[in-house]
Protein backbone atom coordinates (compact mmCIF):
# COMPACT_ATOMS: atom_id res chain seq x y z
CA UNK A 1 0.00 0.00 0.00
CA UNK A 2 1.43 3.27 -0.83
CA UNK A 3 0.57 5.82 2.04
CA UNK A 4 2.10 8.86 0.57
CA UNK A 5 -0.45 11.82 1.14
CA UNK A 6 -2.52 10.24 3.86
CA UNK A 7 -3.11 11.41 6.94
CA UNK A 8 -2.70 8.93 10.18
CA UNK A 9 -4.30 9.92 14.03
CA UNK A 10 -1.93 8.31 16.68
CA UNK A 11 -4.31 8.02 19.99
CA UNK A 12 -1.67 6.75 23.07
CA UNK A 13 -2.55 6.16 26.60
CA UNK A 14 -1.03 4.60 29.42
CA UNK A 15 -2.51 2.54 32.25
CA UNK A 16 0.32 3.43 34.92
CA UNK A 17 1.85 6.85 35.55
CA UNK A 18 3.53 8.65 32.79
CA UNK A 19 6.79 10.59 33.19
CA UNK A 20 7.39 9.48 36.67
CA UNK A 21 9.90 6.83 35.97
CA UNK A 22 8.22 4.17 35.08
CA UNK A 23 9.31 3.15 31.34
CA UNK A 24 6.36 5.50 29.97
CA UNK A 25 8.23 6.68 26.94
CA UNK A 26 9.54 2.87 26.47
CA UNK A 27 6.01 1.84 26.51
CA UNK A 28 4.63 4.49 24.04
CA UNK A 29 7.70 4.55 21.59
CA UNK A 30 7.43 0.64 22.02
CA UNK A 31 3.89 0.16 20.29
CA UNK A 32 4.19 3.40 18.18
CA UNK A 33 6.83 1.84 16.05
CA UNK A 34 5.60 -1.70 15.92
CA UNK A 35 2.14 -0.08 14.49
CA UNK A 36 3.69 1.72 11.92
CA UNK A 37 6.10 -0.97 10.83
CA UNK A 38 2.59 -3.55 10.66
CA UNK A 39 1.11 -0.49 9.06
CA UNK A 40 3.98 -0.69 6.19
CA UNK A 41 4.11 -4.77 6.81
CA UNK A 42 7.53 -4.55 8.70
CA UNK A 43 7.44 -7.80 10.81
CA UNK A 44 11.57 -8.14 11.61
CA UNK A 45 11.42 -7.39 15.19
CA UNK A 46 15.16 -6.17 14.79
CA UNK A 47 14.14 -3.41 12.90
CA UNK A 48 11.29 -2.43 14.82
CA UNK A 49 13.80 -1.83 17.66
CA UNK A 50 16.62 -0.28 16.10
CA UNK A 51 13.21 2.43 14.83
CA UNK A 52 11.92 2.68 18.48
CA UNK A 53 15.25 3.55 19.60
CA UNK A 54 15.38 6.85 17.93
CA UNK A 55 12.47 7.91 20.48
CA UNK A 56 13.36 6.77 23.80
CA UNK A 57 16.50 4.51 23.84
CA UNK A 58 14.65 2.02 26.09
CA UNK A 59 12.44 1.62 23.96
CA UNK A 60 14.49 -0.51 21.67
CA UNK A 61 14.10 -3.54 24.43
CA UNK A 62 10.31 -3.26 25.47
CA UNK A 63 9.99 -4.12 21.52
CA UNK A 64 10.11 -7.80 22.90
CA UNK A 65 8.79 -9.67 25.64
CA UNK A 66 10.80 -11.22 28.49
CA UNK A 67 13.97 -10.44 29.62
CA UNK A 68 15.87 -8.34 27.36
CA UNK A 69 19.61 -6.64 27.29
CA UNK A 70 20.07 -3.41 25.66
CA UNK A 71 23.62 -4.03 24.11
CA UNK A 72 26.32 -1.59 24.09
CA UNK A 73 27.53 -0.14 21.10
CA UNK A 74 29.12 2.78 18.92
CA UNK A 75 25.98 3.91 17.04
CA UNK A 76 22.37 2.69 15.59
CA UNK A 77 23.22 -0.25 14.14
CA UNK A 78 25.41 -1.71 16.86
CA UNK A 79 23.74 -0.45 20.08
CA UNK A 80 20.74 -2.57 20.01
CA UNK A 81 18.53 -4.93 22.25
CA UNK A 82 18.13 -8.58 21.70
CA UNK A 83 16.21 -11.12 24.09
CA UNK A 84 17.82 -13.03 26.89
CA UNK A 85 14.81 -15.45 27.59
CA UNK A 86 11.16 -15.00 27.03
CA UNK A 87 8.25 -14.28 28.55
CA UNK A 88 7.78 -18.07 29.28
CA UNK A 89 11.34 -18.89 31.03
CA UNK A 90 10.55 -17.98 34.65
CA UNK A 91 6.65 -18.72 35.55
CA UNK A 92 7.26 -17.66 39.30
CA UNK A 93 8.77 -14.31 39.22
CA UNK A 94 6.27 -11.80 39.65
CA UNK A 95 6.35 -7.86 39.38
CA UNK A 96 4.73 -5.42 42.17
CA UNK A 97 4.71 -1.15 41.49
CA UNK A 98 4.41 0.32 43.99
CA UNK A 99 3.19 4.40 42.80
CA UNK A 100 4.08 6.74 45.76
CA UNK A 101 3.66 9.76 43.05
CA UNK A 102 1.64 9.79 39.55
CA UNK A 103 2.98 13.09 38.55
CA UNK A 104 5.44 14.30 35.89
CA UNK A 105 8.69 14.20 37.46
CA UNK A 106 10.95 17.31 37.68
CA UNK A 107 13.96 16.17 35.54
CA UNK A 108 12.86 13.99 32.61
CA UNK A 109 15.02 10.61 31.60
CA UNK A 110 16.59 12.29 28.75
CA UNK A 111 17.83 15.71 30.05
CA UNK A 112 19.10 13.88 33.84
CA UNK A 113 21.20 11.21 31.79
CA UNK A 114 22.85 14.32 29.70
CA UNK A 115 23.52 16.32 32.92
CA UNK A 116 25.05 12.84 34.60
CA UNK A 117 27.48 12.12 31.84
CA UNK A 118 28.37 15.48 31.59
CA UNK A 119 28.96 16.22 35.48
CA UNK A 120 29.27 12.84 37.00
CA UNK A 121 32.77 11.00 37.78
CA UNK A 122 31.12 8.10 39.46
CA UNK A 123 29.34 7.65 36.51
CA UNK A 124 32.45 6.99 34.39
CA UNK A 125 33.48 4.15 36.89
CA UNK A 126 30.12 2.80 37.13
CA UNK A 127 30.25 2.62 33.06
CA UNK A 128 34.04 1.00 32.56
CA UNK A 129 34.13 -0.84 36.03
CA UNK A 130 30.91 -1.80 37.18
CA UNK A 131 28.31 -2.50 34.46
CA UNK A 132 29.88 -5.25 32.42
CA UNK A 133 30.69 -7.56 34.47
CA UNK A 134 26.68 -7.27 36.15
CA UNK A 135 25.63 -7.54 33.57
CA UNK A 136 26.85 -10.70 32.29
CA UNK A 137 26.28 -12.10 36.07
CA UNK A 138 22.63 -10.86 35.86
CA UNK A 139 22.27 -12.68 32.26
CA UNK A 140 23.87 -15.46 34.20
CA UNK A 141 21.12 -15.92 37.18
CA UNK A 142 17.87 -14.78 34.61
CA UNK A 143 19.37 -17.99 32.40
CA UNK A 144 19.57 -20.28 35.32
CA UNK A 145 16.18 -18.64 37.58
CA UNK A 146 18.97 -17.99 39.91
CA UNK A 147 16.54 -15.62 42.09
CA UNK A 148 19.00 -14.47 44.83
CA UNK A 149 21.58 -13.84 42.91
CA UNK A 150 18.98 -11.66 40.62
CA UNK A 151 17.63 -10.09 43.42
CA UNK A 152 21.03 -8.33 45.31
CA UNK A 153 22.13 -7.52 41.55
CA UNK A 154 19.08 -5.65 41.03
CA UNK A 155 18.91 -3.81 44.71
CA UNK A 156 23.03 -2.76 44.62
CA UNK A 157 22.37 -1.59 41.05
CA UNK A 158 19.49 0.49 41.72
CA UNK A 159 21.36 1.81 44.71
CA UNK A 160 24.33 2.81 42.44
CA UNK A 161 22.26 4.46 39.73
CA UNK A 162 21.09 6.82 42.57
CA UNK A 163 24.26 7.25 43.76
CA UNK A 164 25.30 8.63 40.45
CA UNK A 165 22.14 10.90 40.09
CA UNK A 166 23.62 12.53 43.26
CA UNK A 167 26.45 12.64 42.18
CA UNK A 168 25.81 14.66 39.39
CA UNK A 169 25.85 18.49 39.48
CA UNK A 170 23.58 19.87 40.20
CA UNK A 171 22.41 16.66 42.19
CA UNK A 172 19.55 14.79 40.75
CA UNK A 173 17.20 13.51 43.48
CA UNK A 174 14.67 10.81 41.85
CA UNK A 175 13.64 9.21 45.51
CA UNK A 176 11.77 10.53 48.32
CA UNK A 177 11.18 9.78 51.58
CA UNK A 178 8.78 7.25 50.68
CA UNK A 179 10.92 5.59 48.24
CA UNK A 180 13.60 5.17 50.49
CA UNK A 181 11.31 3.60 53.12
CA UNK A 182 10.03 1.15 50.77
CA UNK A 183 13.62 0.23 50.64
CA UNK A 184 14.11 -0.11 54.21
CA UNK A 185 10.77 -3.04 54.03
CA UNK A 186 11.94 -4.78 51.54
CA UNK A 187 15.23 -5.29 53.76
CA UNK A 188 13.26 -6.03 56.45
CA UNK A 189 11.33 -8.24 54.74
CA UNK A 190 14.34 -10.19 54.15
CA UNK A 191 15.98 -10.03 56.93
CA UNK A 192 13.09 -11.47 58.52
CA UNK A 193 14.18 -14.55 56.93
CA UNK A 194 17.56 -14.69 58.81
CA UNK A 195 20.52 -12.19 58.28
CA UNK A 196 22.24 -14.43 56.03
CA UNK A 197 19.32 -16.10 54.51
CA UNK A 198 19.21 -15.23 50.50
CA UNK A 199 17.01 -12.40 49.69
CA UNK A 200 12.94 -13.08 48.94
CA UNK A 201 11.85 -9.52 47.35
CA UNK A 202 14.25 -7.02 45.33
CA UNK A 203 13.38 -2.90 45.03
CA UNK A 204 14.60 -1.35 41.98
CA UNK A 205 14.36 2.38 41.24
CA UNK A 206 14.22 3.83 38.13
CA UNK A 207 14.65 7.67 37.06
CA UNK A 208 11.49 8.81 39.66
CA UNK A 209 10.07 7.56 43.11
CA UNK A 210 8.17 4.75 42.26
CA UNK A 211 9.72 1.20 43.23
CA UNK A 212 9.05 -2.08 41.10
CA UNK A 213 9.71 -4.92 43.53
CA UNK A 214 10.36 -7.95 42.06
CA UNK A 215 9.90 -11.44 44.07
CA UNK A 216 8.54 -15.05 43.39
CA UNK A 217 4.65 -16.37 43.57
CA UNK A 218 5.39 -17.85 46.97
CA UNK A 219 5.91 -13.93 49.07
CA UNK A 220 3.26 -11.37 46.65
CA UNK A 221 0.29 -12.60 49.43
CA UNK A 222 2.56 -11.72 52.71
CA UNK A 223 3.88 -8.91 50.95
CA UNK A 224 1.10 -7.49 49.81
CA UNK A 225 -0.60 -8.00 53.27
CA UNK A 226 2.23 -6.57 54.82
CA UNK A 227 1.54 -3.62 52.81
CA UNK A 228 -1.91 -3.37 53.53
CA UNK A 229 -1.27 -2.99 57.05
CA UNK A 230 0.46 0.41 56.53
CA UNK A 231 -2.28 1.73 54.21
CA UNK A 232 -6.17 1.64 54.53
CA UNK A 233 -8.28 -0.32 51.51
CA UNK A 234 -4.62 -0.40 49.28
CA UNK A 235 -5.86 -0.81 45.97
CA UNK A 236 -4.34 -3.63 43.85
CA UNK A 237 -4.59 -3.27 39.98
CA UNK A 238 -3.57 -5.81 37.65
CA UNK A 239 -4.29 -9.04 36.34
CA UNK A 240 -3.64 -12.52 36.39
CA UNK A 241 -3.96 -15.00 39.06
CA UNK A 242 -3.26 -14.17 43.06
CA UNK A 243 -3.23 -10.30 42.40
CA UNK A 244 -4.78 -9.54 46.17
CA UNK A 245 -3.89 -11.33 49.04
CA UNK A 246 -7.65 -11.87 50.01
CA UNK A 247 -7.94 -14.48 52.90
CA UNK A 248 -4.31 -14.83 53.52
CA UNK A 249 -3.72 -14.34 57.29
CA UNK A 250 -0.06 -13.31 58.17
CA UNK A 251 1.99 -15.22 60.64
CA UNK A 252 2.33 -13.92 63.78
CA UNK A 253 6.20 -13.54 64.05
CA UNK A 254 6.26 -12.00 60.84
CA UNK A 255 3.54 -9.32 61.53
CA UNK A 256 4.83 -8.54 64.98
CA UNK A 257 8.83 -8.31 63.18
CA UNK A 258 7.23 -5.22 61.09
CA UNK A 259 4.94 -4.01 64.17
CA UNK A 260 7.73 -3.45 66.88
CA UNK A 261 9.72 -1.19 63.91
CA UNK A 262 7.17 0.12 61.16
CA UNK A 263 8.83 1.72 58.61
CA UNK A 264 6.66 2.94 56.39
CA UNK A 265 4.63 6.08 56.90
CA UNK A 266 0.69 5.36 56.83
CA UNK A 267 -1.17 5.81 53.26
CA UNK A 268 1.85 6.68 51.37
CA UNK A 269 1.37 4.38 48.98
CA UNK A 270 -1.17 5.62 46.11
CA UNK A 271 -1.86 1.90 44.91
CA UNK A 272 -0.03 -0.80 43.45
CA UNK A 273 0.46 -2.73 39.70
CA UNK A 274 0.57 -6.48 40.02
CA UNK A 275 2.23 -8.37 37.17
CA UNK A 276 4.39 -10.65 35.59
CA UNK A 277 7.20 -10.46 32.93
CA UNK A 278 5.06 -9.55 29.94
CA UNK A 279 5.16 -10.11 26.09
CA UNK A 280 5.78 -7.33 23.69
CA UNK A 281 3.76 -4.97 22.07
CA UNK A 282 0.57 -7.25 20.26
CA UNK A 283 -2.15 -6.51 18.17
CA UNK A 284 -5.51 -6.51 19.81
CA UNK A 285 -8.04 -8.34 17.57
CA UNK A 286 -11.33 -7.42 19.35
CA UNK A 287 -11.78 -3.13 17.56
CA UNK A 288 -13.97 -2.51 20.21
CA UNK A 289 -11.13 -1.93 22.42
CA UNK A 290 -9.85 0.53 20.47
CA UNK A 291 -8.60 3.76 21.56
CA UNK A 292 -10.31 5.52 18.54
CA UNK A 293 -13.38 4.50 16.43
CA UNK A 294 -13.78 3.57 12.72
CA UNK A 295 -14.28 7.35 11.49
CA UNK A 296 -12.49 6.18 8.26
CA UNK A 297 -9.32 5.24 10.36
CA UNK A 298 -8.04 1.59 10.84
CA UNK A 299 -8.05 1.49 14.98
CA UNK A 300 -4.96 -0.44 16.47
CA UNK A 301 -4.68 -0.33 20.49
CA UNK A 302 -1.73 -2.03 21.42
CA UNK A 303 -0.24 -3.09 24.82
CA UNK A 304 3.03 -3.49 25.77
CA UNK A 305 5.17 -4.29 28.71
CA UNK A 306 7.76 -1.90 29.91
CA UNK A 307 9.93 -3.97 32.45
CA UNK A 308 13.49 -3.92 31.84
Amino acid sequence: VEWTGHKLRICSKNNFPTAAGLASSAAGYACLMYALARLHGIDSVETISTLARIGSGSACRSVYGGFVQWVRGSDAQTSIARQIVDQNHWPAMRVLVLVVRDTQKDTSSTSGMAQTVATSALMQHRVASVVPARVEAMVAAIKARDFPTFAEITMRDSNQFHAVCEDTYPPLTYMNDTSRAVRRFCHRYNDFHGPRAEPRVAYTFDAGPNACLYLLDRDVAPVLALLGRYHKDLVVKGSGDGVVADGYVLPPELAKHFDDNPCLPPDAIRYVISTRVGAGPQLMPDESECLLNAEGYECMLLAVSPML
